[in-house]
């Protein structure tokens, strides 16, 4: 498989590519992706962004995002901090 194909209604992608991304290894992430930890989501480009697609993956503190085109081509690809689900809860629930 190369690093992102078109699997029907979204994409697959390769579990070494999320690896690198998220700084794990590829087992950790077909663990993590069976069990719920590293979650994802798939957005269609609309207007000018049309035949784009945005994958974006959370696991923890860390986030990804891939911008394919309608084949799975890799257009760009981003690493980023993001505040761990339920932090903010957690935060408003202590006040």
């Amino acid at each position: 498989m190369t690093t992102i194909e078109r699997d029907g209604d979204g994409f697959a992608v390769d579990a070494t590519l999320l690896a690198e991304a998220l700084g794990l290894t590829p087992a950790q992430v077909k663990e993590r992706m069976r069990d719920g930890r590293i979650t994802s989501r798939c957005e269609a480009g609309v207007d000018e962004d049309k035949g784009r697609w945005r994958l974006t993956f959370h696991h923890g503190s860390k986030a990804c995002r891939f911008i394919v085109d309608d084949s799975g081509h890799l257009l760009t690809r981003a690493s980023f901090p993001v505040r761990p689900r339920g932090a903010a809860q957690k935060k408003d629930d202590d006040r």
